[in-house]
């Protein structure tokens, strides 16, 4: 059985749990996967659900993502009466101003997916990627299909326990997830074709022991046009120039990555300069960001501040 988890690098724990929860035939109803984003709790969920059904399956299926007892669940934007996922709002070159939601349409779909028996596999499986980002109505829906899931076992993947509704929490057996150690990320990194992470140390510091936020910020890295990211790197010289580099970022850049941009320079300048009152003044512009103040003039009020 612990064939199944081959590609999870790390996290023993809870894979000894899996796999004693198939072995024992005990698989709870609900679980809730919790630790850091990028350190394997989406990929251990693939490999845990591919394992309940390789117990007794019947039909042969080349992925998960086609078997109709499997759903899958991520948060989406709302755009023009469509539901977006992130990889797809991406795609279609949308401007976020807000993170993606677990709405309460895609838990009612929860339901009706449950209402039916499995047609293949013992169970049924769903699983809930970012399940923190449930707005209240959606998360007290899922409390009611918590309840009484029927033939069916739920995965809730969250960043800590506290991040969803305690009567969540308490009907969900936990597995932690824990972040990587440097051997263990140089591994992932080296495996998955990023190499050169390991001699960029800002994006190290951003991913803190995650691989996979160790990836996805030199991806957002390489997104940021070269000029762009030549000026924001250097303490501007005057205020001109700070008022026209907060133009440039409000112009390229959405909410989400002005708020990642944000977390790279706060690296990037404490290990270059060692100022702490740098540092707390972009923790200022992202708190200003997050209470959706106006994206340009939180850049050059910080700017300018900065070149002070």
């Amino acid at each position: 059985m612990i064939k199944a988890f081959t590609p999870l690098v790390g996290q023993q724990q809870a894979v000894e749990l899996l796999i004693q929860a198939v072995k024992l035939n005990r698989i709870a109803p609900a679980y809730l996967f919790v630790g850091a984003e990028g350190i394997g709790r989406s990929l251990a969920a693939r490999c845990f659900v591919e394992l309940i059904f390789s117990v007794g399956k019947q039909g042969t299926f080349s992925s998960i993502d086609n078997h109709p007892d499997f759903l899958w669940v991520e948060p989406t934007y709302q755009h023009q009466g469509q539901r977006l996922t992130a990889a797809e709002a991406a795609e279609k070159k949308l401007k976020r101003k807000a993170p993606p939601l677990i709405r309460l349409e895609q838990i009612r779909e929860i339901t009706e997916f449950l209402s039916r028996p499995p047609m293949l596999a013992s169970r049924n499986v769903v699983v809930i990627e970012q399940a923190e980002s449930m707005a209240e109505a959606a998360a007290n829906a899922l409390l009611k299909t918590l309840e009484e899931p029927g033939r069916a076992t739920l995965i809730l993947i969250a960043p800590a326990i506290d991040s969803i509704l305690p009567t969540l929490v308490s009907r969900c057996q936990k597995i932690p997830f824990y972040r990587l150690d440097e051997a263990a990320i140089t591994q992932v990194l080296t495996l998955n074709g990023h190499q050169q992470i390991l001699q960029m140390p800002a994006i190290l510091s951003i991913a803190a022991g995650s691989p996979g936020e160790a990836i996805a910020s030199y991806e957002q890295l390489q997104a940021i046009p070269a000029e762009l990211l030549q000026s924001v790197t250097k303490i501007p010289s005057n205020y001109r120039q700070a008022l026209e580099i907060a133009k440039q970022i409000d112009k390229v850049l959405d909410t989400e990555a002005q708020l990642w941009l944000i977390d790279y320079l706060q690296q990037l300048y404490w290990q270059q300069l060692h100022k702490p009152a740098i540092i707390n003044q972009l923790e200022k512009a992202r708190k200003s960001l997050l209470c959706y103040a106006q994206p340009r003039l939180v850049w050059e009020c910080t700017l300018l501040e900065i070149c002070r």
